[in-house]
């Protein structure tokens, strides 16, 4: 069995490598890095470090490493005969990976059985946007040679120590929901996968337990003057401003998806517990970085956000994260200064449109508008 995955990166090497490694998979990297890949082409194997309990190391071997840039031919000439094609590039990276893909299909032989495609990417139904820019203008007869899955993806992987080279320090903790229908009972055999019916309930409560969490930790610990994540969990009163974070998101999960309360509750605990784990080196900058993403209609804030209010529901909690969002003004962060420039020349409705998404008759706009009055007077101060 064959795959490629897009993106050489810590989580492609430590969480969707490792997996498909342990599957049995002869795993061919693709990364734009030229670094990375010529590291990758020269090693024989790296290691997957596990900390926390029950904590074990990987060895990962028997790889390929393919310039996704310099080394086209190849690269397709690798899709075309790969089982699966997984990627863990970033949602905005997808349209750029695309072609490469589309090339692969379309040089399949159509006896060879369908191609696997499946987005790991921290958005919701990352597969169907992947799916989107393969097919393009003209399918041709993408669906009859490849088979596209959503999924949700949850492993904590921090910055690396320097030193690191290609091995990678993870969480013992991970999750892998794929849904099951697109493979009509023919699902490739990957141990660490879990195979779900409906993926909708779980990519959302990832996304507004996990995401919305972990971002909110790190924009009340960057105000805050903390650096670590798990010292923004030590601290009692930062901890209970995350919790009430993850109270709001699980009042609109219960109520949306009818996941029991209790349930719900625990898995907020082993959540926040993770944030806590000591021995990962995670920093709120990492974590927090790109706002502008984390901020948009769609993802961990302003989404739940928007359905608590479509609800009349509160989100008090959240919208103070958003507000940190908004102030979280790391210097060499693209995104965090992108923000910034929009608050200070646009008004605030403006930049809360620009910022947001949100339609200016939605229920929260006006919540949200306060809270871009007060960012721009903070950030001018």
């Amino acid at each position: 069995m064959k795959a490629v995955h897009f993106g050489a990166g810590n989580i492609g090497r430590g969480f969707v490598g490792l997996l498909l490694d342990d599957a049995g998979f002869e795993v061919t990297f693709a990364d734009v890095a030229e670094g990375l890949i010529d590291a990758l082409k020269a090693a024989d194997s790296y290691v997957v470090h596990e900390v926390g309990e029950g904590a074990v190391d990987h060895t990962v071997s028997g790889f390929a490493a393919l310039n996704s840039a310099a080394e086209e031919e190849a690269l397709i000439a690798a899709i075309a005969e790969a089982d699966v094609v997984t990627t863990a590039v970033g949602p905005n990276i997808l349209k750029f990976v695309a072609p490469a893909i589309r090339k692969g299909i379309d040089s399949r032989p159509k006896d060879a059985g369908k191609l696997v495609v499946m987005a790991c990417e921290n958005a919701i139904n990352a597969t169907d946007i992947l799916a989107d820019h393969v097919r393009g203008d003209s399918p041709g007869d993408v669906d009859e040679k490849a088979v596209f899955a959503n999924t949700a993806v949850d492993r904590i992987v921090p910055n690396q120590a320097e030193g690191s080279g290609l091995n990678v320090t993870v969480e013992t903790y991970y999750e892998w929901a794929i849904e099951e229908p697109p493979f009509g009972g023919n699902t490739p055999k990957i141990p660490g996968a879990t195979w779900v019916q409906s993926l909708a309930p779980y990519i959302e409560r990832k996304l507004f337990t996990v995401n919305t969490g972990h971002a909110a930790t790190a924009y009340f610990g960057y105000q805050a003057g903390v650096s670590k994540i798990s010292d923004v969990l030590a601290n009692a009163e930062l901890k209970s401003k995350v919790h009430a974070v993850l109270e709001e998101t699980k009042s609109l999960l219960v109520a949306k998806h009818e996941f029991d309360p209790a349930v719900q509750e625990a898995y907020v605990q082993k959540i926040l517990s993770r944030f806590a784990n000591e021995f990962l080196p995670d920093t709120v900058e990492r974590v927090g970085r790109a706002p502008g993403r984390k901020l948009s209609r769609n993802e961990r804030f302003i989404g739940p956000a928007a359905q608590l209010a479509e609800r009349g529901m509160s989100s008090n909690a959240l919208q103070e994260a958003i507000l940190g969002a908004m102030l979280f003004d790391v210097a060499d962060d693209a995104e965090a200064v992108e923000v910034g420039e929009i608050l200070a020349s646009s008004s605030a409705e403006e930049a809360a449109a620009k910022i947001t998404g949100l339609d200016q008759d939605h229920p929260l706009f006006a919540q949200v508008v306060a809270l871009c009055e007060k960012a721009k007077a903070t950030r001018k101060n």
